[in-house]
């Protein structure tokens, strides 16, 4: 294995990690709520009655590229597949995530974070399936 280090920013991850963290952190301690997106989105969805705080976190998350651009180039996005699998891994995810009760940001920041046994198993599952599942499409397909 080797690293890509013309594309290694492991300070833009650390800083990147940290504001995850950190507004992670926050919604827990002020609003008592779990970062998770796929309940924030989903309570959105299926009408929850807290809507505002739900609302104000996804325009949060839509916005944030259009803020970064202020400071430094986005970076060029490049697909390495077609759309059928993109369309499967949507699908492939969606299903994970109600099996687990949770996404991947809800059970592997906020869940790891507060010590949850069931967030500790679907993180190992789900890392565990794309360490495979990119073994077995790099090497063997």
């Amino acid at each position: 294995m080797q690293i890509d280090y013309a594309h290694f920013t492991p300070l833009a991850a650390l800083a990147g990690g940290a504001i995850i963290g950190l507004a992670a952190g926050l919604l827990i301690l002020l609003a008592g709520k779990i970062a998770g997106i796929a309940g924030i989105v989903g309570g959105l969805i299926n009408g929850a009655k807290d809507k505002t705080w739900r609302v104000l976190f996804v325009i949060g998350l839509l916005a944030s590229p259009w803020l970064w651009r202020l400071f430094a180039p986005l970076p060029d996005l490049e697909m390495v597949t077609t759309t059928p699998w993109l369309i499967v891994a949507g699908l492939l995810v969606g299903i994970g995530t109600r099996y687990a009760n949770g996404c991947t940001s809800g059970h592997g920041i906020c869940g790891l974070s507060r010590y949850s046994a069931r967030s500790l198993v679907a993180v190992v599952s789900f890392m565990g399936a794309g360490f495979a599942t990119v073994f077995v499409i790099k090497h063997i397909l």
